[in-house]
């Protein structure tokens, strides 16, 4: 997003309204924020009431500059309605104001049935559905409320047919469908009419999809054809995306964009059987980004996917040594599998034990008890 999405010159007319700013939520500096405003994935974007602090609007995922230019544009006007410089809007606005809030502070349950009431007021061509749509999804997956997010889904698509959002709606409600119970009914039916919205998805050109969004599609429908035990498809959607990667990455006009589709073309490698194709791209990304931590991170786990541990090992000594915050933990894990992997259990157990204390030392709004326990789980569990 920060290489693409966000130097396009279609945004620079938001920038007397708001100030910019991006965080590192991975540096302690940064610890009281990330205590403050949870961040669920990477990125994450609020719109921060400048008076108290309070969340306004949070976007989870990547956008593409259309999606962007309409939040931007819709809390701008919002903003100007509360302070009583503006009038307009209508009931299912101020809806949405409260489940915005909601949703900032990470109350899915609570944020999905305010979204649900902002939805059910809306009047016909509202401008905020396909992001109330979005939010919706997102909140109700978080909240184990499968049902509903299918459900939404597949009354929300034709709606949103031919737009950008249509992507998130299609790829969002088919990960809500692998998640019901197999002996719901109509589950096999639901699955594959949400794959073929995402294929349908996938097919227009037309639409202004960031490439991430396109590869998110890819591993919804991989994660699909896993579900159904269906090898031989798994194995034709994996090829399908790592040629699609390959194609974006080739497009990239600098070394940062191009980084951007690594972790998921490593992925798509190892899907396909073939991890060391990895391996030139990654180490062309460590010469690019010497002082970022991901590509010999990542190398790490392509040596690891092809049993050479020792390269492994030497790639994660690198990691290591530029990691920093809870992003590390992921490494020290990865690290332990990889000894694991050359047979040397008590190396494994020393690091898991490392990533623990390390895990314990991290400042609040860093330190995850949840992340903590799943050490502790692995660490009892490595034999």
């Amino acid at each position: 997003m920060r290489a693409t999405v966000m130097t396009d010159k279609a945004l620079a007319k938001h920038a007397g309204r708001f100030v910019w700013l991006a965080i590192d939520g991975e540096k302690a500096v940064n610890a009281e924020f990330r205590r403050r405003y949870r961040v669920p994935a990477y990125p994450t974007y609020y719109v921060i009431d400048p008076v108290d602090g309070r969340v306004l609007v949070r976007w989870v995922g990547s956008a593409s500059v259309a999606q962007l230019d309409q939040l931007f544009g819709e809390q701008s006007a919002a903003y100007a309605r509360r302070a009583g410089v503006a009038a307009g809007g209508v009931a299912a606005d101020t809806e949405l104001a409260a489940a915005d809030s909601l949703y900032g502070l990470d109350q899915h349950a609570e944020a999905a049935a305010a979204y649900g009431r902002a939805l059910a007021s809306a009047p016909s061509g509202w401008p905020a559905y396909p992001r109330a749509v979005d939010a919706r999804l997102f909140a109700l997956s978080q909240a184990d409320s499968a049902e509903a997010c299918v459900a939404l889904a597949e009354s929300a698509l034709p709606r949103l047919g031919g737009t950008v959002s249509a992507a998130n709606a299609a790829a969002s409600g088919l990960g809500c469908a692998i998640q019901l119970p197999a002996e719901s009914p109509r589950r096999a039916e639901r699955i594959a009419a949400l794959e073929r919205a995402c294929r349908l998805v996938l097919a227009d050109t037309s639409l202004a999809l960031t490439g991430d969004d396109r590869s998110g599609i890819y591993i919804a429908l991989l994660d699909a054809r896993e579900d159904a035990r269906d090898s031989l498809g798994h194995q034709r959607v994996a090829e399908e995306w790592s040629a699609f990667l390959d194609r974006e990455a080739a497009k990239a006009k600098t070394p940062e964009a191009r980084t951007v589709f690594d972790s998921h073309r490593l992925s798509a490698y190892i899907e396909i059987g073939h991890a060391e194709r990895a391996i030139p791209m990654l180490e062309a990304s460590a010469r690019d980004l010497p002082d970022d931590y991901n590509p010999p991170a990542r190398l790490a786990n392509a040596y690891k996917a092809l049993g050479r541990w020792d390269e492994a090992l030497a790639a994660s000594d690198i990691a290591m040594a530029k990691a920093y915050g809870p992003r590390k933990l992921l490494f020290f894990q990865n690290r332990s599998d990889i000894y694991k992997g050359k047979g040397d259990i008590p190396s494994a157990r020393r690091t898991l034990e490392e990533a623990i204390a390390y895990a314990k030392a991290l400042p609040e709004g860093q330190r995850s008890n949840s992340s903590i326990a799943g050490l502790e789980k692995k660490l009892a569990g490595l034999k």
